[in-house]
């Protein structure tokens, strides 16, 4: 650093005198080589210019199951453990409920009591049609077999819900599960007592899977559904298939949703990532860190350009910072295939304050 203090005025002097701090500074080959000024060509990273951002693994709503108890009862048996793969209809547990074996029989005494009506109800529009009995025993009739046939109506749902198959009573109630998938979870163990509803397993189909991602609210506004997101140290990758209307009030982020497809297999629900998401070519554009400069209240980034033999002009840009993190930033205001500093900025802030490097 004290060398550059040294060097710094005779640099100061050596700038074009037509060059001034607005329209940018004109330096030779050594000058520029004295500084240690390097450069990158915005836009060369097409595609991740949204730098990292924290997101989880989750499973899609739709391809998850919740295998419950319909009745409360005792956990009799628990074919499958989380991890393992199951088939739609194959039975996992088994629940021993006297509550089952109520609605067996209710149902059972209500399906005959309703087809015993019926037989009355058929006898007496007979009777009725030969004149052996009042109009107003045949409504009665009619009516009580009515009520009958609706409250076995009634039972049958019951037991459809509860999972109870309508028939003889007796044996414990099996439990099935609803779609192909995997064991996420046990919610009980072999011989506990379980109340109604309690959860006894969560199954679900792990692809596509969702990736939720917390991404600042100007970036967030500038992406669609369809955008690319690659994880981040992987060759895996997604689309955007949501962007969150609502504000996080504490950390001002959207919530946006991807969708992995292929590889999907490779990710865990609840695990946490970096993810990459793409920026629409020529709004957006992601650069080194080290390129970012802060002078009298702004954010600026110097462009190269007028290259050639001679020497190059460096001028201050400013630009909007919508996000950093992970050794780069991604900022509006520069434009795809701009030559922009990234090493050496320091040198170039002194002389533009012409003051000493800080």
């Amino acid at each position: 650093m004290p060398a550059f203090r040294m060097l710094l005025p005779l640099l100061l002097s050596l700038l074009s005198p037509a060059s001034g701090a607005s329209e940018g500074m004109t330096l030779n080959v050594l000058q520029i080589k004295s500084l240690g000024l390097e450069s990158v060509l915005a836009g060369q990273d097409a595609g991740t210019g949204g730098g990292t951002l924290p997101a989880r693994v989750m499973v899609p709503n739709s391809q998850m199951r919740v295998i419950t108890a319909p009745v409360g009862g005792m956990i009799e048996m628990l074919a499958v453990a989380p991890g393992e793969t199951v088939r739609r209809g194959q039975v996992v547990a088994h629940l021993a409920s006297p509550q089952a074996l109520e609605l067996q029989r209710d149902a059972l005494q209500s399906g005959s009591q309703s087809a015993l009506l019926q037989q009355n109800l058929k006898r007496d529009e007979q009777l009725f049609a030969e004149g052996l009995i009042a109009e107003s025993r045949l409504q009665a009739t009619r009516s009580a077999a009515s009520q009958a046939a609706a409250q076995a109506s009634e039972r049958r749902q019951g037991l459809a819900l509860a999972g109870v198959a309508p028939g003889k009573l007796g044996g414990p109630l099996a439990l099935t599960a609803a779609i192909d998938g995997v064991v996420l979870e046990q919610g009980v163990q072999l011989g506990q007592r379980v109340d109604n509803a309690a959860l006894i397993y969560r199954i679900a189909r792990l692809s596509p899977l969702w990736l939720e991602i917390q991404a600042p609210l100007a970036l967030a506004e500038t992406l669609r559904p369809g955008t690319p997101v690659k994880l981040g140290g992987s060759t895996l990758q997604g689309k955007l298939v949501a962007i969150g209307r609502a504000v996080d009030p504490a950390s001002q982020t959207v919530l946006l949703r991807a969708e992995v497809s292929q590889g999907a297999d490779s990710l865990r629900p609840g695990q946490m990532l970096e993810v990459v998401v793409a920026t629409p070519t020529g709004s957006l554009q992601r650069l080194p860190a080290s390129a970012l400069v802060r002078h009298q209240g702004k954010t600026l980034v110097f462009i190269q350009s007028a290259t050639n033999e001679k020497g190059s002009t460096f001028t201050p840009r400013p630009v909007r910072v919508v996000s950093q993190g992970g050794g780069s930033f991604v900022a509006e205001g520069v434009a795809a295939g701009e030559r922009i500093v990234s090493q050496g900025v320091s040198g170039l802030k002194a002389m533009l304050t012409g003051v000493g490097a800080e």
